[in-house]
């Protein structure tokens, strides 16, 4: 038993890491989705490629834009927003539910 818990009460969960502000988080992974997008309509442009010829490549993993540093990938891997693919790549996981 956990002699820091009051009695009868519940303990707290732990709190969220206070490195990354939730806005900065926000804005990385607004940042890493635009940049795939970005990448794969570069993809989807060039000769034959189109999703309309049946060629069309999808891109999984993309290495993160830059000005937010190693930390904001890493936490948001760790919250499980992204998956580390290795190499400094990372692939975005779509939530269900």
């Amino acid at each position: 038993m956990d002699t820091n818990t009051p009695t009868g009460s519940t303990p707290t969960p732990p709190a969220a890491n206070p490195l990354f502000d939730e806005n900065d988080l926000k804005r990385a992974m607004t940042a890493f989705k635009k940049r795939m997008k970005s990448i794969q309509l570069e993809q989807d442009s060039k000769l034959g490629r189109s999703p309309l010829t049946g060629n069309r490549e999808v891109i999984t993993g993309i290495q993160p834009p830059l000005g937010f540093g190693k930390a904001v990938w890493e936490e948001l891997a760790r919250r499980g927003d992204l998956k580390y693919d290795g190499g400094g790549f990372y692939q975005w996981v779509e939530k269900r539910g």
